[in-house]
């Protein structure tokens, strides 16, 4: 069988030629004030992000999970959704050099996989399916994760700004290249179900995804800013995946 034939390569190619699109659409945007610095980890950790779809997205899956957008000590470190440290590097085997984005905040450091601080969030997440996939093969055979938003956007103070807290005209015009993108995702891995981490996720792919014949499923978002997650985010999150028959 030729390259060109092979399926999986097909499919992760399909997945990189996405994301490779998704950057170059967002940082032609221009954001104002109150947002002072915007990250791109698709462009200063590129390796790393396509070495987890060469890995992972090589196949159709029956799950995709979508998340918001990256966290600072996460994916904005090792460009995968989510991406703690310690998960990306241990349990999926990814641990490539990470560049600096072009206009650094001293209080957000881009250092890669020597960054010594955990993403509470992709601690939770990851944690949860690698206690219950201790071979991370297993889980992305039928699973896969993205975030809607590539981008971080910061306040001069460095306080973290999230996509839903942008103003209309600049929304408009982020949210329409990312529900863009999240169709070709979906319609490249052709899952049976979205499983939005969050409302606001959910909200997203309901929209972006009208049209497709696809279920949607959500799960409480793991972040320590939310009570109900700092009580026991997986065996929540398992309990809603279960009663939703989606595990």
């Amino acid at each position: 069988m030729g390259i060109s034939e092979n399926p999986t390569m097909s499919f992760s190619k399909s997945l990189i030629d996405a994301a490779k699109a998704l950057s170059n659409r967002v940082n032609q945007l221009e954001f104002a004030e109150p947002v002072s610095y915007v990250y791109n980890p698709l462009d200063y950790a590129w390796q790393s992000h396509r070495r987890y779809i060469e890995k992972f997205g090589a196949s159709k899956k029956r799950v995709v999970f979508m998340g918001m957008n990256p966290g600072p000590w996460g994916m904005s470190q090792t460009g995968v959704p989510f991406g703690e440290i310690s998960f990306v590097r241990d349990w999926m085997g990814i641990n490539e050099s990470v560049k600096k984005p072009k206009h650094e905040h001293p209080k957000r450091p881009i250092v890669g996989f020597e960054c010594e601080k955990s993403e509470v969030s992709g601690r939770r997440l990851w944690g949860l399916l690698a206690e219950r996939y201790p071979n991370p093969m297993d889980f992305f055979d039928e699973h896969f994760v993205l975030n809607y938003c590539p981008l971080v956007f910061m306040e001069e103070s460095s306080r973290n700004r999230t996509p839903d807290k942008l103003p209309t005209n600049e929304s408009a015009a982020l949210f329409e290249i990312c529900d863009h993108h999240l169709r070709r995702c979906i319609e490249t891995l052709e899952p049976d179900w979205v499983v939005g981490i969050g409302g606001f996720a959910q909200t997203r792919a309901k929209i972006a995804l009208s049209g497709i014949e696809i279920q949607h499923g959500k799960v409480l978002h793991p972040s320590p800013a939310s009570p109900a997650a700092n009580r026991g985010w997986a065996q929540a999150a398992t309990k809603q995946l279960t009663e939703q028959g989606i595990w």
